[in-house]
This record gives structure tokens, sequence and C-alpha cells, in this order.
């Protein structure tokens, strides 16, 4: 069956003229910065804050921090189901690409792809079949099986031909730290990573994302104030670059400066002993600002999307193709 099952790979520059597709969450981090009447000076103040932490980061041979300038894609993976009369597509994944350029020296470099994570499915399993499961329960609980799906085709998708015609390493995807849990600096420290936390537990989106495939190691790079997630498959330290790495730091604590301000714009350093909290108010903001609630409720609202155009019309060929999926 896994041959019914294809993707189709698009890409798109995220720059101050995007405008997001129909296809795009429009929660998407890059997709809610592009809405409004400042979209345009919303999107540029984020690009040139990315540039300006990509240069502070890449400080070697870059005395007046000015040398590099980072460029993003946007790459949409969409799922193409042909099996008997069921024939459709679906937008499943979203991520970005950062490509580095070296105003120095005019070269182009590739960076990360990954970084930035986006998934109609993810919404309709936290937004739509989580909460269901949850309704009419004292005590919280995860269904049997949750992520399964999801992480399946996220692996297929990795393994996937059109994968590796267009991108030579595994993806980093790079997210917030759980405001749910402790985390604990370690001894260890990395040049641009920076210091090590572990956490006390497991959160739920790091059992998520283990079903993707991808395990979590947490660092706070120089000059940041709280630990970032990095989502991986492979070795973080060795398998990406120096610039690759701060390519994906750059850009994605630009995104938390913005949407999570509490935490990753705060005006003291994340201590030994550190749990995040949204509730804080000892921060600064962005000039870029953006609506946390029509956020959440516009999951809701994606989550219902899915269910609709793709979990209910292909369920049964969903759930066989999952269930045989050996990757």
């Amino acid at each position: 069956m896994n041959n019914k099952f294809s993707f189709t790979i698009k890409s798109i520059r995220f720059d101050e003229n995007y405008n997001p597709s129909q296809n795009t969450r429009i929660t998407t981090n890059f997709a809610n910065l592009a809405r409004g009447e400042q979209r345009q000076q919303n999107l540029r103040n984020a690009l040139v804050m990315i540039d300006n932490r990509f240069n502070a980061l890449a400080h070697w041979d870059n005395p007046k921090g000015d040398r590099y300038s980072v460029e993003l894609e946007i790459i949409s993976a969409e799922l193409s189901i042909d099996i008997e009369d069921n024939r459709g597509t679906f937008p499943v994944i979203e991520i970005l690409k950062t490509n580095i350029v070296d105003k120095q020296t005019n070269e182009r470099i590739e960076g990360i792809v990954g970084n930035n994570f986006s998934s109609y499915v993810r919404d309709y399993d936290f937004s739509v079949l989580l909460p269901d499961h949850n309704k009419n329960t004292a005590q919280f609980s995860i269904p049997d099986n949750f992520g399964v799906l999801h992480g399946n085709i996220f692996k297929y998708f990795i393994d996937s031909e059109a994968y590796r015609e267009n991108f030579n390493k595994t993806p980093v995807i790079c997210l917030s730290v759980s405001s749910k849990n402790i985390y604990y600096r370690t001894g260890n420290e990395h040049p641009v990573l920076g210091i090590e936390y572990q956490q006390d537990e497991p959160s739920l989106t790091d059992a998520y994302f283990n079903k993707m495939g991808l395990r979590a190691r947490y660092f706070m790079p120089p000059n940041s104030v709280a630990p970032l997630a990095f989502y991986f498959n492979g070795d973080l330290l060795s398998d990406y670059t120096n610039l690759e790495l701060i390519s994906t730091i750059s850009t994605m604590e630009t995104f938390q400066k913005i949407y999570r301000p509490e935490i990753y714009n705060a005006n003291s350093v994340a201590a030994q002993c550190y749990q995040p909290s949204l509730n804080q108010q000892d921060y600064s903001l962005t000039r870029i600002v953006y609506d946390r609630e029509e956020r959440s409720q516009l999951a809701i609202e994606q989550g219902k999307f899915t269910e609709e155009k793709f979990i209910k019309p292909y369920q049964t060929i969903l759930e066989q193709w999952s269930a045989n999926c050996v990757l």
C-alpha cells in the first residue's frame, strides 16, 4: 500500500512580501506574522531580528556584525493518496529551510531544514482528539495510539524519495520549552548551542515527537535568556555545522521572542533550576504584536478541518497503512 502514498514538495520564499497560501495553517509562526495591516512591517522587523541574532552568534571574522544574512524558504509537503476509488491530496507538513548568505565571499550556504514545524494532523490530535477523549473524565489521560499516525506520516516523509531528492540532512525542529516542566543546568556547554539543560520528566510534546522518530535536547545559546528544545534524529552536535545551527537558533529564537516574550524576551536569565512561565511579568515586548487567544481558537478550527477533510474520509485506509507501516 505504501507505493500508493506519495509526497509532493513545494517551496516558497519567506520574505517581507510573503502571503500565506490557502493550504497554510494560519496559526503557524511565519503565516501568523503575515496577517493584518502591519503584515509587511512585521515580516521586515522579524527578518532583521533574525539577521542580527545570526551575526551576533557568528561573530568570528565578522567585526562589524553584518557579514551574514539568512534567507528562509517555506517547505510544504502534500500527501497524495491513490487507492482504488480513494484519491486525494492533503497538506500534511510545513517546515522552514534556512539558507545563509555570506556577503563577504558572495557564497550561499545551505542551512537546516525543519526549524518551525506545522501540521494540520497535530492540530487534530491536540485540539480535537485529546479534548474529546478527556471531555467527561475527572483524570487526564492520553488516547491509545495517540500520535502514531502523525508520527508514521512524518517518518514516511523523511524516508521518501521526494525528501531525499531535496534535502541532504535530516530535520531539526526547534520549539519552546514546556511551562509544565522544570529544567536543570548540566555541566555541558557547546560554543554555539550554549548551556545544556535537562528536564525533570518528558513532556507530552516529547512523547509526541518521539513517535516521529525525534528526540530532544535543551540548550540555552550564548546571550539567550531561556533554553530552546531541539528535536532531531542522529547527533545534534556532530551532524550539523556551527553556521547551520546558528541559522536555526537565530530563526526560532526570534519567533519565540515574538510569540512567548514572557520566556524568551524576559529581563532575567534562566537560573540553574528553571521553570518557564507565561505568567511572569518581567519581560520586554518586541515591536511585533499578535493575538495569542485568536491563535488558540484557530488551532481548534484547523483541527476540525483536518477531521472533516482528511481523518474521516480516509480513516480506514490510514489506519491500515499506519498499522502496517514499518520504518
